[in-house]
């Protein structure tokens, strides 16, 4: 019977890359990149090949690979796996790469910052003070060839081959014999009269500051060029030049060294270090800490090196939510480093992470999500989408709380392209018909108006047909002006989706009855709109073979690219989020909102007061006039193609102008006229028959907007919209046609000017407008 001989390399469960040695070190051991056979995990592999006559060496080989496997700190080479054998010895630690190379490297992508470096040499002292303090070993190489750097940009210390004892166990330091060693022998070993006083850690602490030279000016020529400090930082020469001084006696203990680099105002007191120190010691801190240090930690990921950001940070951020219930604080550290991460990294690290916070019913949680879902939603595929991810998100149509309301209605903008048949043409639009017809904050249902706009295209032709044009009527008709104008700007949008007959018979006579409306910002729109439709229509008239290329996306299949202005809609829907839920974060960041401070759905019997956030600086009257001119005379070609050029103007502009008057006015006691509507409006009333049969129970797009039964007159004082300086240049004596037009229309007015079909409801009670509202999404 034959026997063979087992392989123990080839049953090794590491093997080497074959390419060159990657910067072997000086000294016996040759460093090759390798990889775990298993599972292709990169590793580092120290190969010494047994020669013959080399005895002295091969036992220095042997005792280093004895003394890297059993002395374990974070800043020393950890020891992974190892073989010996007759012909050579094997040892494989976490992949790294020599120092000196890795410096050369970085120069050459433009620099290696001090604060990397002050975290490196930190780590370097640390595990010095480790083995001289707390071990009794003497290093006995440290140098450039000694140190090496992981893919976090941790600096690592090996080289052990030459250590020895403190103590005296085992005999004094082995002979090196190799002179690139040799030079960063400190001065007192060449007095063998052993007369010189000097500490167990005083040669360790000479080299170091050799170290130190080499990582600022490059490879050390010589001995004394160590007392030239070089490009070594101002905060760092002192305690340099303690290192280098002729006296051993007087060098620092490697703790006390970076005792005195901590102190303020030194080179190893900045943000990255405490930053790396509180990582090491996470797992012992107390929430609260965890809490405040991922705040903070945002701010500074920007100055970090992004190994380091996606190899170390990371990691502990998704630790700290998986297991250290650090909740929706994690969420922009987390999104910040993303940015650092190939698309298959990104899916395979934060996306499970995401989905998995959807399902949280923390309220500050989720409205993280939706503020930021801009970064992440690009890795979502469809079917993650639509049964994990928007099952959870249409949850905020229904919250309590107006801040999470809007910002669902906002996130649509970048879930909709994703969205399947039944959740965006059917389950998207049931929500939206309740928000638009039944919410009581008017900034909601004027955004549920915009965003329906904007994702027009996306909708498949029979649902475009059933909704867009019920929708945008009914906008028109809300109390709150913004809304009304967002109706406008709604049919301005999508405006290539109906046909000419709706255009005519639908569209124009809502539209005209907007002439008259007392806001002059509405009025200003709809006349635009009327101008363009008409445009159109007369270019048909004109030339009637056009009428199947204007109306060719009428019919046509969902699309993103249909039409000319729902190209820009994405990308400037994405810019224009901006709202009170950013307000309501920013002022809260650490907390979840409660019961006690969530701004509650008022009734009719004890109104709840909500804190309104202050809105930014209102775009004035007398600008919006001037761009409206200067519009007006680039119209005059009114070519039909034109129509996408428009700039339809900024509906957060328009919004904050108006809400400015009513802050004004509100001040008195007194609630605007446009804002005179109960919350009954939205619910009580029954609709009248809809085509949208199957979605009565929420809210029908063609139920009207509620007047009040009674008109009260405005408080002493008070002037008309039209009257009032809205802070432009310079007043204007001209006279306003519609300055009579104190109030709307009253109902039987406006029974003639709604489309037949439509029947206007009546009811009491005031729409408040001191209810919390935010900024609004541009108009298409």
């Amino acid at each position: 019977m034959w026997f063979f001989a087992r392989d123990p390399v080839r049953d090794f469960p590491f093997e080497l890359i074959p390419e060159p040695p990657e910067g072997s070190p000086p000294g016996p051991w040759a460093l090759h990149r390798g990889r775990k056979k298993a599972t292709g995990s990169p590793v580092s592999i120290f190969v010494y090949d047994v020669k013959p006559g080399a005895e002295e060496q091969t036992q220095v080989a042997k005792a280093a690979f004895k003394r890297l496997k059993t002395l374990r700190h974070p800043n020393i080479l950890a020891y992974i796996d190892g073989l010996e054998t007759e012909k050579c010895l094997h040892v494989v630690t976490e992949a790294v790469t020599p120092l000196g190379i890795y410096l050369k490297a970085r120069v050459e992508a433009g620099g290696l910052k001090e604060l990397e470096i002050s975290w490196g040499l930190h780590q370097i002292v640390k595990a010095l003070s480790f083995l001289i303090n707390d071990c009794s070993l003497i290093h006995n190489n440290v140098c450039m060839a000694a140190v090496f750097v992981d893919r976090a940009g941790e600096w690592k210390l090996g080289g052990l081959d030459y250590m020895y004892s403190a103590q005296g166990n085992g005999g004094g330091p082995p002979r090196k014999g190799i002179p690139e060693l040799e030079q960063y022998d400190p001065p007192e070993l060449a007095d063998s009269s052993g007369r010189v006083v000097r500490e167990k850690w005083s040669a360790d602490m000479w080299r170091l500051g050799c170290l130190i030279w080499e990582v600022f000016n490059g490879s050390l020529p010589r001995a004394a060029a160590l007392r030239n400090p070089g490009k070594i930082p101002k905060s760092l020469v002192p305690h340099y030049c303690e290192l280098v001084g002729a006296n051993p006696k007087m060098r620092p203990n490697p703790a006390r060294f970076l005792q005195n680099c901590r102190a303020p105002g030194g080179f190893m007191n900045n943000r990255f270090v405490e930053t790396n120190l509180f990582l090491e010691e996470i797992q012992i801190k107390e929430p609260a800490e965890k809490q405040k240090f991922f705040q903070e930690l945002s701010k500074s990921l920007d100055a970090f090196p992004e190994d380091f950001c996606r190899h170390k940070v990371l990691p502990q951020l998704l630790t700290a939510f998986e297991f250290g219930n650090a909740g929706a604080v994690v969420l922009t550290p987390l999104f910040k480093v993303g940015k650092f991460l190939s698309a298959e990294e990104y899916q395979q690290k934060i996306i499970p992470v995401v989905v998995k916070m959807f399902s949280s019913t923390d309220r500050a949680m989720r409205i993280r999500l939706l503020q930021q879902m801009e970064q992440f939603i690009q890795y979502l595929d469809e079917p993650t989408v639509n049964t994990q991810i928007f099952p959870h998100v249409v949850h905020g149509f229904l919250d309590t709380n107006p801040a999470i309301r809007e910002q669902t209605v906002k996130s649509m903008l970048l879930l909709a392209p994703k969205l399947n048949e039944a959740n965006l043409n059917v389950e998207l639009m049931k929500h939206f018909a309740r928000l638009q017809a039944k919410d009581e904050q008017g900034p909601i249902r004027c955004n549920t108006t915009v965003c329906l706009g904007k994702i027009g295209s996306y909708l498949s032709a029979s649902t475009r047909h059933r909704v867009l044009t019920s929708a945008f009527s009914r906008a028109t008709k809300d109390p709150f002006a913004p809304s009304r104008v967002a109706g406008v700007l709604g049919f301005a949008a999508t405006h290539n989706l109906y046909s000419m007959n709706d255009c005519a018979h639908k569209i124009l006579p809502v539209l005209c009855g907007l002439t008259v409306d007392p806001e002059k910002s509405v009025r200003d729109q709809a006349f635009k709109a009327i101008r363009s439709f008409l445009s159109k229509l007369e270019s048909v008239s004109e030339d009637p073979t056009q009428l199947e290329e204007v109306e060719k996306d009428v019919h046509a299949a969902s699309s993103p690219g249909m039409g000319g202005a729902a190209a820009s809609w994405a990308g400037w829907a994405v810019t224009g989020v901006s709202s009170l839920t950013s307000k309501l974060i920013r002022s809260h960041p650490t907390t979840a909102p409660t019961e006690t401070n969530i701004p509650q759905r008022p009734t009719p019997e004890v109104p709840a007061p909500a804190p309104t956030p202050v809105p930014a600086t209102p775009t004035t009257s007398g600008h919006w006039e001037t761009q409206e001119e200067d519009k007006d005379t680039a119209e005059d070609s009114s070519a039909a193609d034109r129509w996408d050029d428009e700039d339809w103007g900024s509906l957060e502009q328009e919004a904050e102008s108006v809400l400015a008057q009513q802050d004004d006015w509100s001040t008195g006691g007194q609630v605007s006229r446009a804002s005179q509507v109960s919350n009954s409006d939205h619910k009580s009333s029954k609709s009248p028959e809809s085509d949208w049969s199957s979605w009565e129970a929420e809210g029908s797009w063609e139920q009207g907007w509620q007047e009040p039964s009674s008109q009260e007159p405005p408080p002493e004082g008070t002037r008309l919209a039209s009257e009032y300086n809205w802070g432009g240049p310079e007043s204007s004596d001209k006279g306003d046609p519609f300055a009579t037009l104190s109030a709307r229309p009253s109902t039987q007015d406006r029974s003639r000017l709604s489309w037949p079909g439509r029947s206007a409801r009546s009811g009491g009670g005031r729409w408040r407008p001191n209810a919390p509202r935010g900024r609004w999404l541009r108009a298409p």
